[in-house]
């Protein structure tokens, strides 16, 4: 076993480094760091989402304001 005799030993290595670096190690960081990026965006709330600020309008028929309302409450009447 050589070690690291000669110039183009120590080139083999860097260049063995440096495709380990790039298939491995970097694509592990940049998952890493989307991930983070994907929660931070998840946690913090959103300043253009939209907000209801008008109460909901009732239904005019539960509220008696359409005739028809009145037969009901007398039908439930004549029933008992």
């Amino acid at each position: 076993m050589g070690g690291l005799r000669g110039g183009s030993n120590l080139a083999s290595w860097v260049v063995a480094g440096t495709l380990a670096y790039y298939l491995w190690i970097k694509p592990s960081q940049d998952l890493k760091r989307e991930q983070q990026e994907k929660a931070a965006l998840a946690s913090s709330p959103d300043p253009f989402r939209y907000v209801e600020t008008r109460k909901p309008v009732a239904d005019p028929q539960v509220n008696g304001l359409i005739y028809g309302n009145n037969d009901k409450e007398n039908s439930n009447r004549r029933q008992d």
